[in-house]
């Protein structure tokens, strides 16, 4: 099967194990735990950048291995490897990628959806505040009880979203 991971909404691990070919490593952390690397999709040609982690719990002492691949064209492939563009994971990993979910599949995730979603919330939280501290100047009484009452129910709505 030749299908491009870029079509496709799920990849099974294996598949990925199978085709994946490492180009060039492009960093690695002392203890390990954190690389990159350009790698290449055997069958397509296609290239995408690689970065895994391996997250240890302390209270227990497992180790979890996380893994992101990051579809790259052409000219993002030779940037990355002569040093010319940014790679760090999750500065610059502002385009929809590929990570590793449950029962061995990698799903695609948008990050720009997830900061959207989370923008439109708080402009949404901060119009409903900005409405009560509205409501406040207009009863226009400006003691310490009223800012109290003020400041508590302010606290409720932001308990409220969390």
């Amino acid at each position: 099967m030749n299908e491009s991971w870029t079509t496709m909404r799920q990849v099974p691990q294996d598949m990925l194990q199978e085709r994946l070919q490492m180009v060039k490593e492009l960093a690695k952390d002392e203890n390990e735990t954190e690389l990159y690397e350009i790698v290449k999709d055997s069958s397509t040609g296609e290239h995408f950048l690689h970065y895994a982690y391996i997250h240890l719990t302390v209270a227990d002492g497992t180790e979890e291995a996380f893994h992101q691949l990051l579809p790259l064209e052409s000219d993002d492939v030779l940037a990355v490897m002569f040093g010319e563009q940014s790679y760090a994971y999750p500065e610059h990993w502002t385009r929809p990628f590929l990570r590793n979910g449950p029962n061995g599949t990698y799903v695609w995730f948008d990050p720009s959806e997830s900061l959207a979603g989370a923008a439109s919330d708080n402009e949404k939280l901060a119009g409903e505040i900005a409405g009560m501290v509205g409501e406040w100047k207009q009863q226009g009484q400006l003691d310490a009880a009223s800012v109290k009452q003020l400041l508590e129910r302010i606290d409720r709505t932001l308990k409220r979203d969390e």
